[in-house]
């Protein structure tokens, strides 16, 4: 036995991760667990392989050697040879004092601890404590070493029969399938394939029964289809999952924060609560309320319980054509100039709500057309094609043409940022973005948006 300097990590570092020496018991690296402490192992093993039992658990099984018996575990998980030396830096007197028992001869002086398993192999075979040598000893204390390619070869069957559920997602949301296979999500949230399997079919169910229409409560929702009332709760692995596949097939666009989680969920008919959902409003006829603030050119607000309490809520416009905004400057301009001649409008005020998107879809159903303009922007140009995926709609002043003329039209304007979208209503607008490079609001050309909306236009 020779005392030589540290040769690897795990030796210059004096730890052996997967195995503990506290309380005498050693962790091997399969997760079983052996009892070095007493020094006895399993009888039914020891006899088959002609092991003396009582002898291997006072020379191997001392906890002094926990160190030693891992290091040897580890190169037959990897298919190596038990040859060659080991190696532990800072030893403590009984790791010291245990090696001079196994070998029959104390180890030199010095910073690290070295050791030659086929020494120990030699020792354990010629003593007739273990006949077969020292691998014989390792099962014997620590239970069967599986080899590692066959653990991770059943681990990863084991996470494919978890990911099996996506394979019945429709066309819309095998994109995503295909990414959380391979961007860990899952593995993050559940850790073991057993805990993945319950939480990948639960969300796959959620996301079959999406989007909600009429939209309902979170709660409600996960009463009726999961696991109970609390199963879509802020934090919990399943939110998070569902929430994800929500954003891919609806385009939600990227953010943070409780209130764009809150839109997030909205986006698929996923509310908190059926007030806190609220739509802008100006011109709309229906309802007493609504008639009122048309005859004053006052703009309203309409919440989602109102519009799917009772349905339907809002007429019909005469002129059968409804303005859609983003900003809710456009519409309060609007209101101020020309208050009850305004034809009807309505505001998104950034990504569409539940309750916009019911209002829209009512109203599109029962034949309105739908005008929409936006801020010429990335974001404006992802909510327009939110839009677009839940009502159809024809651009209001919101396609190339306009963008071009709107651009020569100003002195200077905020440079464009984020990453490009399409724009499938006039893929040309998508150029000229990229071509210009700055952002046109829809505060920007209010003059022109108003000259549409004004009697002469009409």
């Amino acid at each position: 036995m020779d005392v030589n300097p540290a040769t690897s990590p795990s030796a210059r570092d004096g730890r052996v991760p997967p195995v503990r020496a506290a309380a005498g018991r050693a962790t091997p690296v399969d997760g079983t667990v052996a009892d070095t402490a007493s020094a006895v192992p399993p009888p039914e093993i020891g006899h088959r392989a002609g092991i003396d039992i009582e002898r291997l658990g006072r020379l191997l099984g001392d906890p002094g050697l926990v160190w030693l018996v891992d290091r040897a575990r580890q190169r037959m998980a990897r298919g190596r040879q038990l040859t060659g030396p080991v190696t532990l830096s800072a030893p403590d007197a009984s790791q010291r004092l245990a090696v001079e028992r196994l070998l029959g001869r104390a180890p030199r002086a010095g910073g690290s601890l070295s050791v030659r398993l086929d020494t120990v192999d030699a020792v354990l075979r010629r003593s007739g404590v273990s006949p077969d040598g020292l691998a014989a000893a390792v099962v014997a204390l620590t239970g069967p070493v599986p080899l590692r390619a066959e653990t991770r070869d059943r681990e990863e069957r084991a996470w494919a029969k978890a990911y099996a559920p996506l394979d019945t997602l429709g066309a819309g949301l095998a994109p995503w399938a295909e990414r959380i296979r391979g961007d860990g999500l899952v593995r993050r949230l559940a850790r073991t394939p057993q805990d993945a399997g319950p939480l990948v079919q639960a969300a796959v169910r959620a996301l079959r029964a999406l989007p909600a229409a009429p939209p309902i409560s979170r709660a409600t929702f996960a009463a009726r289809n999961l696991s109970g009332a609390h199963a879509l709760d802020e934090g919990k692995p399943l939110a998070t999952l569902v929430l994800s596949g929500i954003r891919h097939f609806t385009g939600f666009p990227d953010g943070s924060g409780a209130q764009w989680r809150r839109e997030a969920w909205a986006s698929a008919g996923l509310l908190k609560d059926d007030v806190s959902s609220t739509v802008l409003t100006l011109n709309l006829r229906g309802t007493p309320p609504l008639d009122w603030m048309a005859d004053a050119g006052e703009p309203a607000v309409l919440t989602l319980r109102s519009l799917t309490r009772r349905a339907p809520v809002v007429a019909v416009p005469v002129t059968g054509t409804v303005h859609i905004c983003e900003n809710p400057a456009v519409l309060s301009a609007a209101a101020d100039t020309l208050g009850p001649a305004c034809p009807p409008m309505v505001c998104l005020q950034g990504q569409p709500s539940a309750a916009a998107l019911t209002l829209l879809r009512d109203l599109s159903a029962r034949g309105a057309g739908l005008l929409y303009h936006g801020d010429f922007d990335w974001g404006g140009v992802r909510i327009a094609a939110a839009l677009a995926g839940n009502v159809p709609w024809r651009p209001w002043r919101y396609e190339a043409v306009h963008y071009r003329a709107a651009v020569a039209a100003l002195a200077e304007a905020p440079e464009l940022t984020g990453p490009p979208a399409a724009t499938p209503w006039d893929p040309a607008l998508a150029v000229a973005l990229a071509e210009h490079g700055v952002r046109v609001e829809e505060e920007a050309v209010l003059d022109d948006l108003l000259a549409d909306l004004g009697p002469g236009s009409r």
